[in-house]
């Protein structure tokens, strides 16, 4: 392959006609996010962005999601650290277990990897369809632009009990309100919905979404690499004034903090974990909120 990347089963890597194309791939899992393809995401990106035959980005999911989020059943199910905070699977951890400072360690850890998505020079474009959830939105809210299907699933369902954003980008696509409606009742929007109040640039019918965004990368990609840098980097660094870099941080330290919590709908849902599992956890969190779906009570066109 390349100098920094080595093929793994959990992400594929393509490049084709100055577009390169990264594939998470744990269909099985709903592409649920461990350390190995969060890891493989981080290594591919650098490939991509190193590559004199690649313009433009595009991260996609196999199968029938986006990313459902991080893979909650390998946390929950492993060390007590990880069940008490809130890092992923297998991410490399401290030997004293259980404090604040080793899970914001463990959350900042994952952070660095998947801010390559900013940091990187080449734009990436998120092609967004099925579920994009909890730590899906962490990946496509970071890409430089996100196309998603018409009846994509975008939300954070684990604020209700779970934690906050350990990325935080909602403010800079949607504003203050529209970030704390979403993040103070997890509920979720479809794809449609989102485009309508800016948390992606466009939607379009389900089987419309390859072509809508191989135009768009195709378009992109007949750019030189040097300008497309440019571009991107002066629009980053408007946000970075803005202070997106800090507030990285700050999301961090608010999600280990959060997971600090003795309320009740957080306590109840550890006990629902230890006593019936992650799937009676998840369905007892979200019974209050009925389908969790935004609801427009005016036309969005």
């Amino acid at each position: 392959m390349g100098r920094y990347f080595t093929p793994i089963d959990v992400i594929e890597f393509a490049v084709r006609e100055r577009v390169a194309r990264i594939t998470l791939n744990r269909p099985d899992k709903r592409n649920a996010l461990n350390a190995a393809i969060v890891q493989g995401l981080h290594d591919a990106l650098t490939e991509a962005d190193a590559r004199d035959d690649v313009n433009v980005i595009i991260l996609q999911g196999a199968g029938k999601d986006f990313c459902a989020g991080y893979d909650l059943a390998g946390v929950y199910a492993g060390r007590k650290q990880e069940a008490e905070g809130g890092a992923q699977d297998d991410v490399p951890y401290r030997t004293s277990i259980g404090t604040f400072d080793n899970d914001c360690w463990s959350l900042e850890y994952t952070q660095r990897r998947t801010m390559a998505l900013f940091d990187l020079h080449k734009p990436v474009i998120a092609r967004v369809h099925g579920n994009c959830l909890a730590g899906g939105t962490d990946l496509a809210l970071m890409c430089d632009m996100v196309v998603a299907a018409d009846d994509a699933r975008i939300g954070f369902p684990a604020t209700r009990a779970n934690g906050t954003p350990p990325n935080h980008m909602w403010f800079y696509h949607v504003g203050p309100q529209w970030a704390k409606r979403l993040l103070m009742t997890g509920d979720s929007l479809t794809g449609r919905d989102a485009a309508q109040i800016g948390l992606v640039l466009d939607s379009v019918p389900a089987d419309a979404l390859d072509g809508a965004v191989d135009e768009l990368a195709r378009r992109i990609s007949f750019v030189d690499g040097e300008l497309l840098a440019a571009h991107k980097r002066i629009v980053n660094l408007g946000m970075e004034l803005s202070g997106a870099r800090t507030l990285q941080r700050l999301a961090a330290e608010s999600d280990a903090r959060a997971h600090l919590s003795q309320g009740p709908r957080r306590t109840q849902f550890k006990a629902d974990m230890a006593a019936h599992g992650l799937k009676e956890a998840l369905k007892n969190r979200d019974a209050p909120f009925g389908d969790g779906m935004v609801k427009f009570h005016r036309p969005t066109e």
